[in-house]
């Protein structure tokens, strides 16, 4: 059996988000569907480097399946592309050796979230940006994001509805871009929790509109108690960017 690492990039707008469910579209339901179809009708299971919720898209998402077919590393993109819907895109296929695995070999994740500051929304982007057309001070912004750089219990900024006991994670880098009427923030880290991306954001939206000030993001973090930040910003405006990985192909 030779295992395939796949680098996919998919537009979360109408999945119900990625892992299978019994019941909606999903990214992984219908990479598999395919992957049977190709396989005459024989289960294959894909395993991703994370979960993304509904709504949410990816630029640089990762998974490997096994398969005893014997196609070139190289066929299996146009091969995936030519039977699955215009909201996937397979970006990369290659072989690995068979202790690889897209979750647990992953070294880093990167995220990035894009807002819209227009006064008024766009039609054409209204499912990939989160529209918010309020003042916001992005000097403050920046001196909330590096608080948040280096080994953290994340627990503020994680759902209640996460599982994980160990909310220690290791953010690397926060930069907020600005260009034009948008603000891009792009987060590099060990791993996230449930939710903890779309949480920092919100809470340093609090913070750019004046609600909260840049130094409590150190409070917030040392309460471990999910009350104490802002809230979940909206799926739509963020990507799963890249997955970091350190393993060498065959």
């Amino acid at each position: 059996m030779a295992r395939m690492k796949v680098t996919v990039a998919y537009d979360g707008t109408d999945f119900a988000g990625y892992q299978i469910q019994p019941s909606g579209r999903t990214v992984q339901g219908t990479i598999q569907a395919v992957l049977q179809k190709i396989h005459k009708g024989e289960s294959v299971s894909i395993s991703a480097s994370g979960r993304t919720d509904a709504g949410v898209h990816a630029v640089g998402q990762v998974f490997h399946f096994d398969t005893d077919l014997q196609i070139p590393a190289e066929a299996w993109s146009k091969a995936l592309n030519a039977m699955l819907p215009n909201d996937i895109l397979i970006k990369k296929a290659e072989r690995v050796e068979n202790s690889f695995h897209s979750r647990f070999s992953a070294c880093s994740k990167e995220y990035h979230y894009k807002l819209l500051l227009n006064k008024q929304p766009d039609v054409f982007k209204r499912n990939h940006m989160f529209h918010y057309p309020y003042s916001l001070n992005v000097a403050d912004i920046k001196r909330a994001a590096e608080l948040f750089l280096g080994t953290h219990d994340f627990t503020s900024f994680s759902s209640a509805k996460s599982e994980v006991e160990d909310k220690v994670r290791t953010i690397f880098g926060l930069n907020v871009m600005e260009e034009d009427n948008t603000l891009t923030f792009k987060i590099r880290g060990s791993g996230f929790l449930y939710n903890m991306v779309r949480i920092i954001i919100g809470t340093l939206l609090e913070v750019g509109q004046g609600k909260r000030k840049p130094e409590e993001i150190v409070t917030i973090l040392e309460g471990k108690d999910r009350s104490l930040a802002g809230k979940t910003a909206p799926a739509h405006g963020l990507y799963l960017y890249q997955v970091n990985y350190e393993e060498k192909t065959e």
